[in-house]
């Protein structure tokens, strides 16, 4: 490894007294992976644990299902994130990202399954993931119309839906039992506090792992507190095996899988914001024709896979950039050891009973930074954006309106035809599409982009 680099002069010409932060291609030292890997697992954990259940209770599925649904999820989770993070010839970004059972695609196969039955539902699946590769060519042609003020807007919303969503989950829906608890709001501000003294009292690699130490110490208080019973976790199989089509033989029906082919556009966008984010994150210089596609390829392989094996679209996560953004470590071989200890946690049931376990205050302070991050990405993007101009104004100004909407007022667009709902309803898509017409009606088509996107 290059030391030299470590070290950047300043412009007086002295040595900056602290080292900068490795980049993407660093090999760290295995200690290193392994604890940066599991801050990168810990921070992305519920998600496959919160989206197999989603289905699981839409659809009344039994417990053992239930169990071996969570298993595959983690394990095609852990190979999609290994495929992302070392890539394979034009497949994988080779950036460090980790990939989630997306919240709005899980919903779409449940709802997809209530309305025929699970074989269809797995089917639209697999229909999805190779439409993926159909409308690639024509989605890389439109890359132009994700300048920065488009991609900006779109990491805002996306972290302003999100913390929504997990501020839900730190305090439970309206109207239900335990809803805005003392203790759960105790326990996420715990969590949130824990991490930023870590990130504020230390420095190197302590400090990098401030995401883990705090979800670490809001798991201890949440245990003290009886929140987190750990009895059951030796209770059932010690290990569990993916098994393929657990469904059966899936049912093609391209009108029923037409709501996910949609969302394949709209996720087609999100993993455009994310490689740019990342890539500003990490330094990389990003070709849009070449790493946006590689990005859009590994998540189409690993929904292929999920799909085989009983879960639906596997994306790439917002969750893990805010951790990168967060915990400044940049290396892909962190999301790679991220990603193998994700297929162990899917095949030794225990780790993902545990993980299961952990208190969901806790989960949600956590997330909550990490999203926030997410939103301090977009802002950074947007400041690099000139905002004098008056087709960035109003291009910014409609996307914050039509995307904030219907995050501030769901079920806004419930009376319209479910198809439109799939896109007004979510407030990142209907953003993110304001966004780029308004930029267009603004004469943006006159000015020829830049291919690739350079960080400052």
């Amino acid at each position: 490894m290059n030391v030299a680099r470590f070290f950047e002069p300043n412009p007086g010409g002295h040595v900056n007294s602290e080292p900068a932060e490795p980049g993407v291609d660093a090999r760290l030292p295995a200690w290193q992976l392994v604890l940066f890997g599991l801050q990168h697992v810990l921070s992305m954990a519920a998600s496959p644990v919160t989206a197999v259940f989603l289905v699981s209770r839409m659809l009344s599925l039994p417990a053992d299902m239930t169990v071996h649904l969570i298993g595959a999820t983690f394990f095609v989770c852990g190979a999609g994130t290994l495929l992302q993070s070392v890539g394979a010839g034009p497949v994988g970004a080779r950036l460090p990202f980790v990939m989630v059972p997306g919240g709005a695609p899980a919903m779409l196969f449940a709802v997809i399954a209530t309305q025929t039955d699970l074989r269809t539902a797995a089917g639209a699946a697999i229909l999805t993931s190779l439409f993926y590769w159909l409308i690639l060519p024509v989605f890389s042609r439109c890359l132009r119309f994700f300048p920065r003020v488009v991609v900006g807007t779109m990491l805002l919303l996306v972290s302003v839906s999100l913390i929504k969503i997990y501020a839900g989950i730190i305090v439970g829906q309206p109207g239900t039992a335990g809803f805005a608890r003392p203790q759960s709001l105790a326990l996420a501000l715990v969590t949130i506090g824990a991490t930023l003294l870590v990130a504020r009292l230390f420095k190197g690699t302590v400090g990098r792992l401030a995401v883990l130490l705090g979800l670490v110490v809001g798991t201890l208080a949440g245990w003290l507190l009886g929140l987190m019973p750990a009895a059951g976790m030796w209770n059932g199989p010690l290990f569990s095996w993916p098994v393929l089509l657990p469904f059966g033989m899936p049912r093609f029906d391209v009108l029923a899988a037409l709501p996910m082919l949609i969302f394949s556009v709209i996720s087609m966008a999100e993993a455009t914001a994310q490689t740019v984010a990342v890539g500003e994150i990490t330094g990389r210089k990003i070709d849009m024709r070449r790493d946006v596609p590689r990005t859009i390829r590994g998540d189409a392989l690993a929904s292929l896979a999920g799909s085989l094996l009983g879960t639906s679209l596997i994306i790439t996560s917002a969750e893990n950039i805010g951790v990168v953004q967060t915990t400044g470590v940049r290396s892909r071989y962190v999301t790679a050891m991220a990603g193998t200890m994700l297929m162990i946690v899917a095949l030794f049931a225990p780790l993902g009973r545990f993980a299961y376990a952990i208190p969901a205050p806790v989960v949600g302070g956590t997330a909550l930074i990490v999203f926030a991050m997410i939103g301090v990405m977009g802002i950074n993007l947007l400041g690099k954006v000139d905002l004098q101009a008056r087709g960035n104004q109003y291009t910014l100004a409609a996307a914050l309106v039509v995307g904030l909407i219907p995050i501030l007022v769901p079920n806004l667009y419930a009376s319209f035809p479910g198809a439109v709902q799939i896109v007004l309803g979510n407030g990142m898509a209907a953003g993110t599409l304001t966004a780029i017409v308004v930029n267009l009606v603004f004469g943006a088509w006159r000015f020829t982009p830049a291919e690739k996107i350079q960080p400052t």
